[in-house]
């Protein structure tokens, strides 16, 4: 039989193994620890607050001119849509020039009024060298930087502020942004229509020098050689040739755009390939079956009337090539001129009435909470020290901290 005379009870926790008294540290023992060493612990931060409030009277009020802008909304002009609507040579180079635009204006405009350019006018205008007492350009140019805050936010506004001690010249240099910006616009080609202007204007201009040279050239070899007699076939041909190398020309200059922002892979891309390849063998084609194919090149004899139609087909040539980009031209600068007043004031900077910074309640309360809490870890850390050095095996412990504390 077992011996019930000690009952086993897993249950049961002896006392003796209970923990001691002296190991729990209880509130009360806290609150005696803090009230053992109550001067630090309130003196520090009364300290701290009397200093930080001083302090942060002396700080001068920063006052902030405050602007918000509405960028232009992409959208398809009238023109992009007109010159869709084309097809063939003129919606192709439409969509050549306005291809890389699709991109978000907000980020064009905040980089634009973050430019050096801008800083630099603001700086001759309201004189900030003086303002901020400084002689280095690139000094004043960061100052005014740190001062500025220039965000664009979720729903398309841009925001711009600036800080400064007067509130006048605050509100001022906030509006200042955004004639900076007018001006900005109106030299550099940032809108899809604009974009598009200087591009046909640059294709124009060398085009119209070619158109000068051949008209020239033509006018110098009729009064010299004269024309050969060509049927009214041949002059056919001739138009026909000069379209056709216009059209060449043309989507070259369009595969050259395209690529600035478009792979080999791209089905535009590819499909403006195959467009060339087809105007190539149409070219080869009437060239080869026109009784004039030779025009340009001359002969044995030195005929002049066959040179001067090759003169002729040239100028065809670059007369068409004008016309195709002139029609592009001013229709970009329908656009453009459309779109001029496209960034739009919100609410315009006023001189502000009351200061955004310092905020004197907080900088005090703040000071002061990190007075009191490093107050109240000093007295503890103190009070545990006092602790260990009454205690003879702690004290010798604490003497080894120390010496291996010291620098030999």
């Amino acid at each position: 039989m077992q011996d019930q005379s000690k009952p086993e009870n897993f249950l049961e926790t002896p006392a003796s193994q209970s923990p001691p008294a002296d190991d729990e540290v209880s509130l009360l023992d806290l609150l005696i620890v803090l009230a053992k060493h109550k001067r630090i612990v309130l003196g520090i931060p009364l300290a701290a607050a009397i200093a930080a409030a001083i302090i942060s009277l002396l700080l001068p009020n920063i006052y902030t001119g405050t602007t918000r802008l509405l960028p232009p909304q992409q959208s398809a002009s009238a023109a992009s849509a007109l010159l869709s609507q084309l097809g063939g040579v003129l919606g192709g180079l439409t969509g050549a020039a306005g291809g890389t635009l699709g991109r978000n204006p907000n980020d064009l405009y905040v980089g634009m009024l973050k430019s050096r350019t801008v800083a630099d006018n603001l700086i001759a205008r309201f004189e900030l060298d003086k303002v901020y007492d400084q002689s280095l350009q690139s000094g004043v140019r960061s100052t005014l930087q740190g001062n500025t805050t220039i965000v664009a936010g979720r729903d398309g506004i841009i925001v711009v502020e600036v800080d400064d001690r007067d509130p006048k010249r605050a509100a001022e240099l906030a509006n200042a942004y955004v004639d900076e910006l007018m001006k900005l616009t109106r030299v550099l080609a940032v809108t899809e229509a604009s974009q598009r202007r200087l591009f046909f204007e640059r294709q124009l201009l060398q085009v119209k020098d070619n158109l000068a040279a051949a008209e020239l050239a033509a006018r110098q070899g009729l009064q010299k050689g004269g024309l050969a007699q060509v049927d009214a076939q041949g002059r056919s041909m001739i138009a026909v040739t000069a379209r056709l190398r216009a059209e060449m020309s043309a989507k070259e200059v369009q595969l050259g755009a395209m690529r600035t922002f478009a792979a080999e892979g791209n089905p535009e891309l590819q499909r403006t390939q195959q467009e060339l390849e087809a105007l190539r063998r149409e070219l080869a084609r009437v060239e080869g079956s026109s009784p004039i194919a030779a025009v340009g090149k001359g002969d044995a004899k030195g005929n002049t009337g066959l040179d001067n139609l090759g003169r002729l087909r040239d100028l065809k040539y670059h007369e068409f090539l004008y016309e195709l980009l002139a029609k592009q031209f001013e229709l970009a600068k329908i656009d453009e001129a459309k779109d001029a007043t496209i960034i739009q004031v919100m609410d315009k900077a006023i001189e502000p009435d009351r200061k955004s910074r310092p905020r004197r309640t907080l900088i005090v309360f703040m000071w002061t909470l990190l007075a009191l809490f490093a107050a109240v870890v000093w007295a503890f850390v103190r009070e545990a020290a006092t602790r260990a050095r009454a205690d003879p095996e702690q004290a010798s412990r604490l003497g080894t901290l120390r010496g291996y504390l010291r620098w030999k």
